[in-house]
């Protein structure tokens, strides 16, 4: 027909293989039809742009900021391979990795530490992780809460980072993870604490009655830069809602006290591995950064520092930094009773590594360090924080 291209078929007729049988013939194509395309297309194009612009309004509304750039076993990765070369590594749980300053430690030693800790999973699970690599031997920084260290079973969300350390090193992992910092260091709404099928899910208080859900999880609480570098999110020390909600899901830290036997079962495999790390030519010193008198009594019940910190020190004849133990870094700011605020994580940190070049001579303070920090370098935050 006249006015069709070849293989076309009429207007509105559509026909496939299954109308020819036995015909090997080209399969038709469909007209385009006459529609204003570069128009719309325009249209299209100008309300994705306004829908973004008004989702990334509401998060930065919200007081997410661009330049948070989350984390990921990707990341983690990164890092612990990089922890061959740095002469100090960071591993723990999330106290240690809130509560520690990089730029801080950096400043007084001049030395810019791995940091390797990871959020709800126990330390000694990364110190294992270190002690079966016979490739590591430097300085490792293990920064403990009690109830994590000791607990009787289970890593922690941290065991698909080390489980899979090779599979997120893989060319299509790294460049997945170059691509999302780009763009998170550009918009805030990629926050993945933020999306909406998660905000959704943290509606459901209680439906099922007994049944933990995502509300009664951790919100977000902490911003993330390079270097894995992790901070009190800003807003939990403003807003009341978000830092009462991070203390009910604590939930003070409650629990039965850690069996004795466990203790000294942590305790010996500890020790052990200690003794290979150190075999090598590394070392390992022990951190108990702060907590709240609210959750530090729950603590202490269940793993006494007398047993649990005292002979964790002495199984491994490993020396240890207590937070009971800095002057300088008493009555700082844990706005929900578990983490520092970013300013008395600096405080903190400055506590802990000038104690820490006392008691190993792999680190020195510089001579141009710069002065100590004090608890009144932070306490302006108090009374946003109570």
């Amino acid at each position: 027909m006249r006015g069709l291209r070849e293989g076309a078929l009429r207007p509105g007729l559509r026909l496939t293989a299954a109308n020819r049988p036995g015909q090997a013939q080209p399969v038709p194509t469909r007209d385009i039809p006459a529609l204003p395309w570069m128009r719309m297309g325009i249209i299209v194009f100008v309300l994705l742009v306004l829908l973004l612009a008004a989702w990334e309004w509401q998060m930065r509304r919200l007081n997410l900021h661009a330049g948070d750039l989350g984390d990921s076993p990707q990341a983690w990765a990164e890092q612990r391979r990089l922890a061959y070369t740095n002469p100090v590594t960071i591993i723990g749980d999330s106290r240690i990795l809130f509560d520690t300053d990089l730029d801080r430690f950096e400043a007084l030693t001049g030395v810019r530490p791995i940091q390797a800790s990871i959020v709800g999973t126990t330390a000694r699970a990364i110190l294992m992780n270190f002690a079966n690599d016979p490739e590591y031997h430097g300085l490792l920084i293990l920064g403990l809460a009690e109830t994590s260290y000791y607990r009787p079973s289970g890593v922690g969300i941290g065991k698909p980072y080390m489980d899979n350390l090779s599979k997120n090193g893989k060319p299509s992992q790294v460049s997945g993870l170059l691509l999302d910092r780009y763009l998170q260091r550009h918009v805030a709404f990629l926050d993945p604490e933020y999306r909406l099928s998660r905000m959704v899910n943290e509606l459901d208080r209680g439906i099922r009655s007994g049944v933990d859900g995502p509300y009664d999880d951790v919100w977000k609480i902490s911003e993330t830069f390079d270097d894995r570098q992790y901070f009190m999110w800003d807003r939990i020390n403003r807003d009341r809602h978000l830092r009462m909600h991070a203390r009910w899901a604590w939930g003070e830290f409650k629990g039965k006290p850690i069996p004795p036997t466990v203790i000294a079962k942590v305790n010996a495999r500890s020790a052990e591995a200690v003794r290979r790390i150190r075999a090598r030519g590394g070392d390992v010193i022990f951190i108990r950064p702060p907590s709240s008198p609210e959750l530090r009594v729950n603590e202490e019940a269940r793993v006494p520092k007398a047993t649990g910190w005292e002979r964790l020190l002495v199984a491994a004849n490993a020396k240890g930094i207590h937070a009971d133990d800095l002057d300088r870094a008493q009555k700082l700011i844990l706005p929900e009773w578990s983490h520092l605020t970013r300013k008395c994580a600096a405080v903190f940190t400055d506590a802990y590594v000038r104690r820490l070049v006392e008691l190993t001579p792999r680190l020195q303070l510089r001579a141009n360090a710069p002065a100590p920090l004090s608890r009144t370098d932070c306490v302006a935050q108090r009374n946003a924080s109570r």
